[in-house]
């Protein structure tokens, strides 16, 4: 069984707007509410518990290239899955939906040489830290 890119949809494109500036990958949620503790399309990321210093890994980058990539990506994946998943009303064909495009997002962040972990590492390290989503865009540029 291979991993989920994300618990909800809105999780990536939260991110990508983030660092990208907000540009066109700002999309409703695909999948109903984002899960406990993420926040909501349009909210502020979530800082780091009071005291918790995160510090942010160094990427390189060919990383950051390879995560514009797989971002861009997913979110045409999502830009074509959102509205299959407002349309469906059956909860057992609405999972067999979101099945399939989280299979097709794990696709395309393995196509850009990432494991599903560093992906959604560096998606909530550029959610944090304003200096690597600066980074993020100028890659994507």
């Amino acid at each position: 069984m291979h991993k989920r890119i994300i618990t909800s949809v809105t999780t990536v494109l939260t991110g990508a707007a983030l660092a990208f500036g907000g540009a066109a990958l700002a999309q409703q949620p695909a999948a109903g509410a984002p899960a406990a503790g993420t926040p909501a399309a349009g909210a502020p990321p979530v800082p780091p518990a009071a005291g918790m210093n995160v510090p942010t890994p160094d990427y390189s980058d060919a990383q950051l290239k390879r995560f514009v990539s797989a971002t861009q990506k997913v979110a045409l994946i999502s830009q074509e899955y959102t509205p299959k998943l407002e349309a469906t009303r059956d909860e057992s064909a609405r999972k067999k939906v979101f099945e399939e495009a989280d299979g097709k997002m794990v696709k395309a962040v393995h196509d850009e040489g990432m494991t599903v972990d560093q992906f959604n590492g560096i998606n909530q390290a550029v959610q944090r830290d304003p200096e690597l989503a600066r980074r993020v865009r100028d890659l994507a540029g």
